[in-house]
């Protein structure tokens, strides 16, 4: 039986605070909370101030909630007619 050397890295605090606030942002993507992606890049830019990887994300989460916005923008109009339409068939 062999025992695997386990390598310790030595990072600091703010180190793993980033990393921590980078991999939470990604699992929020992944499941499309994009505002919630964006503000936890934004905390890991307070242990990184700059950091490309953490801007990228952050202009990532704006497109794609700029893309919804415009999806609901058109959405909730047809799906307001519709329900009238329904309500004035009704009466």
């Amino acid at each position: 039986m062999s025992h695997e050397e386990v390598q310790e890295e030595n990072i600091s605090h703010d180190e793993i605070r980033y990393r921590y606030h980078i991999q939470r942002g990604s699992d929020y993507m992944k499941i499309d909370l994009f505002r919630s992606a964006r503000e936890t890049y934004k905390e890991a830019l307070t242990y990184k101030p700059g950091d490309p990887l953490a801007t990228e994300k952050i202009a990532a989460c704006n497109q794609n909630i700029k893309r919804d916005r415009t999806k609901v923008l058109l959405i909730v109009p047809v799906v307001m007619a519709i329900i009238l339409g329904i309500i004035l068939l009704n009466l």
